[in-house]
């Protein structure tokens, strides 16, 4: 199944680890530093927990079905939901539709941006990348990358 749809078209793309995404509004587009990063992420995609220090994360759900773990506290969240994550609160997600999830990721400030590009690769096709394990190796890259931007990793990506 093809991940990719017009809303992702004409922006450049990247592969940032096992998701695909475009970065629909840069922080530096306007005069409030907000961001929005369209995201398409497969099935059990889940990040590390992570504690952002300077910049909320808020979470538009347009297609799928994801459950996030804020704070300690569970909630699923479907396709037409917003979900915030608060700086300072560590979280995760973990995508539970077997089709996927299709997201905007909405933050203030440059710090989630900056990550996403330092992490990212350019995509070589408008699609999902091929799946991956993280090496040891890339675990230590995105944490160093993270911590310079901000987000501090605090624990493991969310199992089913």
């Amino acid at each position: 199944m093809t991940m990719i749809n017009s809303t992702i078209a004409g922006k450049q793309l990247l592969w940032f680890n096992n998701t695909l995404v475009a970065i629909q509004v840069s922080s530096t587009d306007g005069e409030d530093g907000i961001c929005v990063i369209e995201h398409r992420l497969p099935y059990g995609d889940s990040p590390p927990l992570h504690v952002h220090r300077n910049e909320d994360e808020v979470f538009h759900i347009l297609e799928g079905q994801m459950r996030f773990l804020i704070d300690g506290r569970e909630r699923i969240v479907g396709a037409g939901e917003t979900i915030i994550a608060p700086k300072g609160l560590p979280h995760r997600y973990r995508v539970e539709s077997p089709a996927g999830a299709h997201t905007l990721t909405v933050t203030r400030g440059a710090d989630f941006e900056t990550m996403v590009r330092q992490a990212s690769r350019p995509a070589e096709k408008p699609d999902l990348p091929p799946p991956a394990e993280p090496t040891p190796e890339m675990i230590a890259a995105l944490t160093r990358i993270c911590a310079e931007s901000g987000i501090d990793i605090v624990g493991a990506p969310l199992n089913s």
